[in-house]
């Protein structure tokens, strides 16, 4: 199966630019309940995705810094702990579904390295519900 039926569009997604700031960043992520958000660059690349324990981590070992100045924190300057596998839009079902044990989402690139949207977890374990379903029906 291809995995642009899974594909939520960046279009509908929010993400953020490596200009951004810390605050924003924290903001947007409040605003939507997200703990993750991607994180882009100029020319829409995908550069790494930024979690909620990025931020903290950030807060706590940086001396002086409080919500009150995360304004003055560049998104490009937060180290991101982990690592968040990408796939291309050519990629299978089964690639993705390991990825996401892990990842609430995985980001999807083109050829190019630009991004072009996601795959939520909740929209692969709802795929593999239904096939599982489905598959007790048959047999």
């Amino acid at each position: 199966m291809n995995i642009a039926f899974f594909l939520t569009p960046k279009s509908e997604i929010i993400y953020e630019n490596t200009d951004s700031t810390m605050r924003q960043v924290l903001e947007r992520m409040e605003h939507h309940s997200y703990t993750a958000i991607p994180i882009l660059d100029r020319d829409g690349k995908y550069i790494g995705t930024l979690t909620e324990g990025d931020l903290l981590w950030k807060i706590k070992n940086t001396p002086g810094l409080s919500f009150r100045n995360t304004n003055k924190v560049l998104v490009r300057d937060i180290e991101r702990r982990k690592v968040h596998e990408v796939v291309t839009i050519n990629a299978d079902i089964d690639s993705i579904i390991g990825l996401a044990r892990n990842q609430n989402f995985v980001p999807v690139v083109d050829d190019e390295g630009v991004f072009i949207g996601i795959i939520r977890r909740s929209d692969i374990i709802d795929y593999c519900y239904t096939f599982i379903k489905e598959k007790k029906k048959i047999g």
